[in-house]
Formats: structure tokens, C-alpha cells, sequence
């Protein structure tokens, strides 16, 4: 019926889309604006389609309580962090990442909060901040919550340059966006009018 279908094509457009990936990490999806693609558009996806990832073993703590910080100065300190963070709730751990071999920030920092509910504050409340001068980037940590998590460097993560041609979507800073419906609701209503009168004319 009319009712049905137009019922169904709210369903389609309210329901099942979400802008953010969801506890499973597809490469071909994050690859696509939209989520729809069927087929791999770039080599990297290709590679992290392929490729097998393991979390970091070692890496501790409780993962749903746990702040991804990205976008840091190069000069950024692990007390600059824990000031600004620290206005959240209790900090348990936390680690700005740094090269083994010179020592130098790579810019991207986890933090670790006592409470689930102040690591959800934190990330509502600092993601795009300034800090030292930049516009940091702050979401939930991936690697030990998203199910099939390939990182950057095999070819997933998220975000990414649009000069780079790699683009990865479904995170915060680049969201899927709605798909086009290319049929409307109107087609679909010409449709099963016709496919009644069919119906009809059979009896």
C-alpha cells in the first residue's frame, strides 16, 4: 500500500543510515563517502582489505574509557595534556606517543580516564579545542572497540588529506553522508499502482 511504502522509504532514510561507523571496521566502507562502494577505488584500500592486524598487546587499560588526541604541536608536553584533560574527571594513564629512535612527539597522545562518563565528557567537550596553537582532534580510541580496525599505515584509519587521494570516512571529522535514493517515493508509488492494476486485470 501507499502508507507502506512511504513507511518504508522513512525507514530507509532514518533507520539504517548512521554517519558513523559502528562497531565494525569494513575498509571498502570507510572508503567511500556514503559507505556504498562495492568495489575498492584505491590500492590502499586493497592493502588493508588484505591485510592482517593485531591490537598491541601491550597496550593496557580500559579501552571504552580511553581518549584518542590527535593534531598536537610538535612541542605539546604530557603536562600540557593533563592540564587540559585533567578538567574532565580523574586521569588513570596517559601516553603521548613518541619516535623510539629521536624522541620527538608523532603528535598524538591516549588518555586514559577513571570513568567512562568523563572520557565521554572529554570528547564532547575538547574535540577541535586550541592547544598550543593547534586545533586538536579528539575521539574514542579504535584500535581495541572497532571490530577489523586496520590502521593508517595499512591502508585504513580515517580521515586523511584530500591531496593524498586516500580519504577514509564513517569518523568525526569525516562523516558518511546521506546515500542518494535514486528511485523517489513517487517511482515507488507508480510502481505498485501498476503492479495493481496487473493484479486486477488478471482476476
Amino acid at each position: 500500500s501507499e502508507k507502506r511504502t512511504k513507511r518504508m522509504m522513512k525507514t530507509q532514510h532514518t533507520e539504517e543510515f548512521n554517519r558513523y561507523v559502528q562497531k565494525i571496521y569494513d575498509p571498502l566502507k570507510v572508503g567511500s563517502i556514503d559507505g556504498s562502494d562495492k568495489r575498492p577505488h584505491d590500492k590502499a584500500i586493497v592493502r588493508a582489505i588484505d591485510a592482517e592486524y593485531k591490537p598491541n598487546a601491550r597496550v593496557i587499560g580500559e579501552p571504552l574509557n580511553t581518549v584518542f588526541v590527535a593534531h598536537l604541536h610538535t612541542e605539546t608536553t604530557e603536562d600540557t595534556i593533563r592540564r587540559l584533560f585533567s578538567k574532565y574527571g580523574e586521569i588513570k594513564r596517559l601516553r603521548l606517543i613518541r619516535d623510539l629512535v629521536t624522541g620527538h612527539s608523532k603528535r598524538y597522545a591516549f588518555v586514559e580516564f577513571c570513568e567512562r562518563r568523563d572520557a565521554m565528557k572529554a570528547v564532547d567537550r575538547t574535540h577541535n579545542t586550541i592547544l598550543d596553537g593547534r586545533k586538536i582532534f579528539v575521539d574514542f580510541e579504535c584500535e581495541r572497540i572497532l571490530q577489523g580496525w586496520k590502521p593508517r599505515r595499512l591502508g585504513g584509519g580515517f580521515g586523511g588529506n584530500k591531496n593524498s587521494g586516500q580519504l577514509r570516512f564513517g569518523c568525526k571529522n569525516r562523516p558518511f553522508k546521506r546515500p542518494i535514493i535514486i528511485q523517489s517515493y513517487h517511482e515507488s508509488k507508480e510502481r505498485l499502482r501498476s503492479q495493481s492494476s496487473r493484479s486486477h486485470h488478471l482476476k
